[in-house]
């Protein structure tokens, strides 16, 4: 059993993570007896002149239904650096750290973040140091886990823009078009587009063709609808294409809504509107699911360090929170399955995908759920 362990978060922010916190303060020290330090603004708070604060559960208090995170995050910093736009581990900043933790009293660490900060506390693990991690990504785009905190409150947030964007698109006539996050996957673009009764979702998996646009917002307006609202993935792209990044140095995706909302303009002449939704689906309040998942995972996270589990991340699978190997839950990214249930109910209820030959894939899936 540990005497004290370390709890940071890292990447972008998401809700949920405050409920994490506080589960791993309350399940470490109530129940095991493990003291808990927390590590401000991510892995870099373990660097040169560290910031930490102790945490115990009368200052985790009151903590459930915040957004953000108390401990602050970043994105990569000094762990990682872009070369030729791919991610590297640097090897020296680890080193600190682990010397750093060692001063600190620190023997074990909680790192609850998305694939970066989870690569990130592989490196500590490879070098010996006991770490658990936690899954929070609003992408739901880690393949061990069957959801990630944050995913469902972003959904609500992305279902709510499109229902507010369908009443004004109704009444002026317009194509309303409603950009998502997601990165490479599109996990919120189809999720929300099914709540929020979008007609065409464009997502990663499946590229879409302007030709394919143009013959659904037509084939509204036969059938007496003026309008059309659109929900696309920010990582979403046109057949032959390649991703939109509005900060390449960065691999930072965004733009595509724009671009659909410029094209459809200049082939149909019809207004059209983009939206994008940006940090408002990470920011604010978790809603009641995201609450939950990241109590069970971090109470579950602290468990795990007192049973002398390390290398492991916390996962939900088949309704259970188990741990799997950090290598096995960061080697692989989740997409959507293009032959899924989510993508074969949205054909059935007339959403298009905009794929090339949309229609005949429609047609297909029908024919096939007949039999």
């Amino acid at each position: 059993m540990y005497k004290q362990i370390g709890i940071l978060t890292g990447g972008g922010d998401a809700p949920g993570l405050n409920a994490a916190i506080r589960a791993v303060v309350r399940t470490a020290t109530g129940k095991f007896g493990m003291q808990c330090i927390g590590i401000e603004d991510s892995f870099e708070g373990i660097l040169g002149e560290t910031h930490t604060v102790k945490l115990s559960p009368k200052n985790v208090s009151g903590l459930l239904p915040q957004g953000g995170t108390v401990l602050g995050t970043r994105n990569r910093g000094s762990f990682v650096k872009m070369v030729d736009g791919k991610p590297v581990f640097t090897e020296l900043p680890v080193c600190e750290a682990l010397a750093n933790l060692d001063i600190l009293g620190i023997e074990a660490l909680v790192a609850i973040g998305g694939e970066g900060t989870l690569a990130i506390a592989a490196q500590f693990h490879k070098r010996g140091f006991p770490v658990i991690g936690v899954p929070k990504t609003i992408d739901n785009d880690l393949a061990a886990t069957e959801f990630t905190f944050g995913f469902m409150t972003a959904i609500d947030i992305a279902t709510e823009a499109l229902d507010r964007l369908h009443t004004t698109a109704a009444s002026h006539d317009r194509v309303m078009i409603l950009e998502v996050m997601g990165r490479n996957t599109g996990w919120i673009a189809l999720h929300a587009g099914l709540a929020g009764s979008a007609d065409i979702i464009l997502i990663p998996e499946i590229p879409f063709s302007f030709e394919a646009i143009r013959r659904k917002v037509l084939e509204r307006e036969a059938a007496g609808s003026r309008f059309t609202n659109i929900i696309v993935a920010e990582g979403a792209l046109e057949v032959g294409t390649s991703e939109t990044y509005s900060d390449r140095s960065e691999l930072r995706l965004g733009g595509i809504g724009d671009i659909v909302r410029r094209r459809v303009e200049e082939m149909m002449g019809k207004e059209s509107r983009c939206v994008v939704l940006g940090h408002l689906q990470r920011g604010g309040s978790p809603n009641a699911f995201d609450r939950m998942l990241g109590t069970n995972f971090g109470a579950c996270a602290a468990r795990a360090l007192a049973n002398g589990e390390t290398g492991k991340m916390v996962a939900l699978q088949a309704g259970k929170i188990i741990t799997v190997p950090l290598e096995e839950a960061i080697s692989n990214i989740k997409t959507v399955p293009t032959d899924g249930q989510l993508v074969r109910t949205a054909r059935d209820v007339g959403i298009s995908f905009a794929a090339p030959h949309e229609a005949e894939l429609s047609e297909m899936i029908r024919v096939e759920g007949a039999h």
